[in-house]
């Protein structure tokens, strides 16, 4: 394990982490001003690095249960704690076996201090990601009901936003600005739910509500079955219904916007459109989400971010020739 990174490496380390996993994400930012933008890199390496050590973890846990001569010595779960405790404890000393969390560690705690970040968010956050851990109390591999999924996204898509909101500036209170911010990243997981509902099925989770497609007739059996099978009329209107579902909580989300600092609003009307064109694509494509993954492509994104960039050049100081 290297020696302790600087905040300025941790920073440019979390910016390679975003630009690498969360490439729309990551284009919005680049029209955010830089204090603004590196913390941003740093939320979103935070919570990147903490699923994806958890994801990790499990399936080397379930390699290792399989092979009745091997000690199953770490968990997912004791990874959760690990991360929560030096969450709460900065003097403690990063786990030998986390170092993707030391990496982004220094980064993280100067964008808490310097925003001044409730932990609590965070703590939601882990408590969303204990539910994606089997053999925990709080885990679910799917959800009855939307009212039980949005429990799920509280932790994990919600705070999102309301983590954003101080780093990103208001111009107004912001308890006024706080439903809509939540809003907001309730859409954006929503929006990845659908996208990655074959991906997800292979990980042995399913995170579209199973009262909402039993209306429709479907359950996670037909879902399963269907992924290598023909279209089915069925799947597709429990799709369409649910991005309708989705389209509301942009709409939900679109009157915060004008609610931030006017600086960021091009990068976060950015990463509003690209993610709801996303919805766009799995119509396009037939609702074919079981054996592919939606996609907007990067003329398109370039396009949105350009005309986005266009609105913020007369801040920048830029002016159209005359």
């Amino acid at each position: 394990m290297r020696d302790p990174y600087t905040i300025a490496e941790s920073y440019q380390h979390c910016a390679r982490i975003t630009a690498r996993h969360g490439r729309t994400y990551f284009l919005a930012t680049r029209l955010l001003p830089k204090p603004r933008r590196r913390a941003v890199h740093a939320l979103y390496a935070f919570a990147r690095v903490v699923d994806d050590l958890v994801d990790e973890n499990r399936a080397a846990d379930e390699n290792r249960a399989a092979d009745e001569n091997r000690a199953v010595d770490e968990n997912p779960a004791g990874i959760i704690d690990d991360v929560e405790r030096v969450l709460h404890d900065r003097t403690m000393r990063t786990p030998r076996h986390l170092p993707a969390l030391s990496a982004i560690l220094p980064a993280f705690h100067d964008t808490v201090d310097r925003f001044d970040l409730p932990i609590e968010y965070f703590a939601a956050f882990l408590e969303s990601m204990r539910m994606d851990v089997p053999g925990t109390p709080r885990y679910r591999s799917e959800y009855q009901s939307m009212a039980e999924l949005r429990e799920y996204m509280y932790g994990s898509a919600a705070v999102i936003g309301l983590q954003l909101l101080p780093v990103l500036g208001t111009k107004v209170p912001i308890d006024e600005a706080a439903p809509h911010a939540a809003a907001l990243g309730e859409a954006f997981q929503l929006t990845n739910f659908l996208r990655d509902v074959g991906e997800d099925l292979e990980r042995g989770r399913l995170y579209l509500p199973l009262d909402e497609l039993a209306v429709f007739g479907i359950d996670r059996t037909t879902l399963e079955r269907a992924r290598n099978g023909a279209p089915s009329p069925r799947i597709d209107r429990a799709l369409a219904h649910l991005i309708a579902t989705t389209r509301a909580a942009y709409r939900a989300a679109e009157p915060g916007i004008a609610m931030l600092d006017d600086r960021v609003q091009p990068g976060i009307r950015t990463a509003f459109t690209l993610y709801s064109m996303i919805l766009d694509e799995i119509e396009r494509n037939g609702f074919r989400v079981l054996d592919r993954r939606a996609t907007v492509s990067s003329h398109n994104r370039w396009a949105v971010a350009l005309s986005q960039l266009a609105r913020l050049a007369p801040q920048l100081g830029y002016r159209k020739p005359i």
